[in-house]
């Protein structure tokens, strides 16, 4: 009956942790996203991390939407952020600096951060009013 039950949870915490990232798309262009939806998620972030692959980054889910702020403590990488509201809609589009621990926050009310490589969305042309499909639960 125990070893059921155990592998029953394994099975269980294996899906779990087998979900790919998200497949967002701004555009015609894609960006498969970690997603960091938890305080604890969001609170270590990137950090620690020395590369991110072209095309990649990571989505923060936040519980209100409100003005965020985001910080680059022990992390080494130059990301730039995008803030969307509820709709997937860009707000915002930030440059963060390197293990930085000043404090940017977003211009308007927002439900997400996509954070990639810094110069990623200006080299893609993408700006505020532009929209991120794929949101989870959107």
């Amino acid at each position: 009956m125990r070893v059921a039950l155990l592998l029953s949870l394994l099975v269980v915490a294996s899906t779990v942790q087998a979900a790919g990232p998200l497949l967002l798309r701004l555009g015609e262009h894609e960006v498969h996203a970690e997603y960091a939806q938890t305080p604890p998620e969001r609170e270590r972030g990137l950090m620690g991390r020395s590369e991110l692959a072209a095309d990649s980054g990571m989505l923060f889910r936040f519980d209100e939407v409100r003005r965020h702020c985001l910080w680059m403590k022990n992390t080494p990488l130059p990301l730039s952020a995008a803030f969307l509201d509820e709709d997937g809609v860009i707000v915002d589009v930030i440059d963060l600096e390197p293990l930085s621990t000043e404090i940017r926050c977003s211009q308007a009310p927002a439900r997400y951060a996509l954070e990639v490589n810094q110069g990623w969305f200006e080299a893609q042309g993408i700006r505020a009013g532009d929209r991120v499909t794929g949101l989870p639960g959107a």
